[in-house]
């Protein structure tokens, strides 16, 4: 085999060196893109833990709340609401407690919690979306000034290509580093997104449960006809008082009008 196409095993270890160089060297881009990387890290696993301990089957569970609903049993819908528990439990059980109070009022009521639940799920995630958009910036930064730094030492030694190309990979280390963070933040925070999507996509199913259920409970009830009793004891329909000419409208003469007064 030519010599020209046996791997190079030294290639990983100077990118190693040069990734610590560039750490110590650069600190003032390689450490505020650390603790970016840092902190993108502890919210992924905040709120992972966070989510993953309110998934709920939320179609079993409507099943069983519109049979309760049915039987019009609200006391076991809520029960069954706080065996569920999560974030749907709790979001169910604060919209039956609505339904059962202020029924007229219960869509603009569940809203107002649902978008209280939405914060809580919301939480931290502006966090990743900032580290996405800035930490590349930072990268940059650091290479540049990293490629300042080295056309300036190869200026005053009267440097060669070599070592110019040399001092460029290690200041494009910075660039390469600030990407790698913003890419894993910005995945980050489309997928957490996407979760809360799908949380508020469960809590506009519930919603639409309970508004079918008020709904059924108002069709339900019809009007009575309002009934009278006659002197006999039978019922009748209440009709509209007949509008009768009164005594003196009935003796008043009336005026004809002609339009030959020879007639008379």
């Amino acid at each position: 085999m030519p010599e020209a196409n046996l791997p190079n095993p030294s290639a990983g270890s100077d990118f190693f060196t040069y990734f610590i160089q560039f750490f110590k060297e650069d600190w003032f881009a390689s450490i505020p893109i650390a603790i970016c990387g840092i902190i993108t890290l502890t919210v992924a696993i905040d709120r992972a833990i966070y989510y993953n301990r309110n998934q709920r089957d939320l179609a079993s569970f409507i099943r069983r709340v519109q049979l309760d609903l049915e039987a019009g049993n609200i006391d076991g819908a809520i029960s069954l609401a706080k065996q569920v528990g999560g974030l749907i439990g709790l979001m169910t059980e604060e919209g039956l407690r609505l339904m059962r109070n202020n029924t007229k009022s219960f869509s603009n009521a569940f809203d107002i919690s649902c978008s209280l639940y939405i914060r809580d799920l919301e939480k931290r995630l502006s966090v990743l979306a900032t580290i996405g958009a800035t930490t590349p910036f930072i990268g940059l930064f650091g290479t540049v000034v990293g490629v300042i730094v080295t056309l300036k030492l190869l200026g005053q030694q009267g440097g060669q290509s070599q070592a110019v190309v040399l001092g460029v990979a290690k200041a494009l280390i910075a660039t390469g580093f600030g990407l790698v963070v913003a890419i894993i933040a910005v995945i980050l925070n489309n997928w957490f997104n996407s979760v809360v999507k799908s949380f508020e996509n469960d809590f506009a199913v519930i919603k639409l449960t309970l508004l079918d259920f008020i709904n059924s409970q108002n069709t339900s009830v019809q009007p009575q006809q309002q009934t009278e009793q006659n002197n006999d004891g039978q019922y009748y329909a209440a009709q509209a008082p007949i509008n009768k000419p009164s005594a003196n409208q009935m003796l008043r003469p009336q005026t004809r009008i002609v339009s030959n007064p020879g007639e008379y």
